[in-house]
């Protein structure tokens, strides 16, 4: 059980995860697994991997390959980086593909969230892909995670602090969260540019006035 978050404010763009797991009714805490982070690195890109711990394990092997060619920049290159993974973990991993044969799709069986320096996207399980421009959450307690998301947004100017307080609140509430928080916060390629563009304009007014 999880509970992970992703938000995008002011130049920033952050992901942030809760650190239980659960086998059954037995309890694995950060106290007692060392491997308690549920985000992985793949390149500048942070990945949150709700579900099995197993998915963490595959993804980290497949992204892991030399000379894998992969790109995670936008919603495009995230499905064929997915479509490809998808084919991978039929031949090489063992995935089981089918979850309900009335679904237009294979199932891939996992669904993640992303964030890095292009934005914050959700991958799901028949491997559609939204690029996000406030926040999201997946997870057994993402219903808690949105509400606080939703509440905290507009009052707070961190996309860190919004996004701890998200996996804060959920582990208040929701059985399969627990804390402390695993968070990762990247600065957006937008930001940057756009302190580019503004540095350019007041150069060029300064010149002008000279």
């Amino acid at each position: 059980m999880t509970t992970i978050v992703v938000v995008k404010k002011n130049g920033k763009a952050c992901i942030a995860a809760d650190t239980l797991t659960t086998w059954g009714s037995t309890l694995q805490s950060s106290e007692y697994i060392a491997n308690k982070s549920k985000i992985i690195q793949v390149g500048d890109t942070y990945i949150g991997v709700p579900g099995s711990s197993t998915h963490q394990l595959v993804l980290g092997s497949y992204f892991a390959q030399p000379k894998l060619k992969f790109s995670f920049k936008n919603r495009h290159d995230i499905f064929e980086t997915w479509r490809a993974l998808h084919e991978a973990m039929k031949d090489r991993y063992h995935l089981n593909p089918h979850e309900d044969k009335d679904a237009p799709y294979e199932t891939t069986q996992m669904s993640v969230l992303l964030a890095n320096p292009h934005g914050i996207f959700g991958v799901y399980s028949l491997r559609s892909v939204d690029e996000f421009s406030k926040f999201w959450a997946f997870g057994s307690g993402c219903e808690y995670a949105l509400g606080a998301l939703y509440c905290n947004y507009d009052l707070l100017s961190s996309a860190e602090e919004i996004a701890v307080k998200a996996i804060e609140a959920t582990a208040a509430f929701d059985d399969g969260t627990a804390l402390p928080v695993t968070v990762k916060t990247i600065d957006l390629i937008e930001s940057k540019e756009s302190q580019i563009t503004t540095q350019t304009q007041r150069r060029g007014r300064s010149q002008r006035g000279r």
